[in-house]
């Protein structure tokens, strides 16, 4: 798939080798061309010095065939500006923007995009959010048969009773919406943007990413 970065700073140079070792496609923005030079010499992908949140510089950097962007400026207002252009104007579903502030969840997630506050911002949590098959288990017993793993919910499931998924090889102990946690029960109702957490055999994970992607069985 292709990615496109804006920022060029540790985490943003990391994703981008990340990514490309993975055999994906990755254009990197950045104001400065001298950030690039964190990129090392093998860097087998494109580089564009320019403004993300820019139209004519996104295009160059081949948004219109992206698959994902993150948006991991140093600057909050930048990255929310570059993730609206993002999802709004080309649709991009998976778009992740780096975040400073944690207050600032709330109006980043009503929004529909994937936020990570500082405090726990790696490059590996930007890619279990834009690589699907990226392993996200944030918790394993002594076992390692149970897990807890976290998803992003496709637009499919919006409108459904979250426990509609525990019909399947898994069961749903948490939401996490506009920044805030949710127990999973029958009232609550899938929205776009929403963060599951969910239990399940280690052995299952891929029937669980099957059923996501799937949508409810009609």
């Amino acid at each position: 798939m292709h990615v496109v970065i804006v920022g060029c700073g540790r985490v943003g140079s990391t994703l981008a080798r990340e990514l490309t070792a993975l055999g994906n496609t990755v254009a990197v923005v950045d104001r400065r061309a001298d950030a690039f030079l964190r990129l090392g010499d093998g860097f087998s992908g494109q580089t564009i010095v320019g403004i993300g949140f820019d139209p004519d510089i996104l295009v160059a950097a081949g948004i219109e065939r992206a698959s994902a962007l993150a948006a991991v400026t140093n600057g909050d207002n930048s990255n929310i500006m570059i993730a609206r252009v993002a999802r709004e104007r080309y649709g991009i579903s998976s778009v992740v923007a780096r975040i400073y502030d944690p207050k600032r969840a709330e109006i980043y997630e009503r929004l529909g995009i994937a936020t990570v506050a500082t405090v726990t911002w790696t490059s590996e949590r930007i890619m279990r959010r834009i690589v699907a098959d990226r392993p996200s288990v944030e918790w394993t017993d002594s076992t390692a048969e149970l897990v807890v793993v976290e998803r992003i919910v496709g637009d499919a499931w919006v409108g459904e009773r979250v426990t509609l998924l525990n019909n399947g090889p898994a069961n749903v102990v948490g939401v996490r919406r506009y920044g805030k946690a949710l127990i999973a029960d029958d009232e609550v109702l899938v929205q776009q943007g929403d963060v599951l957490y969910v239990a399940v055999l280690a052995a299952d994970i891929g029937a669980l990413d099957a059923i996501l992607a799937k949508g409810p069985v009609e």
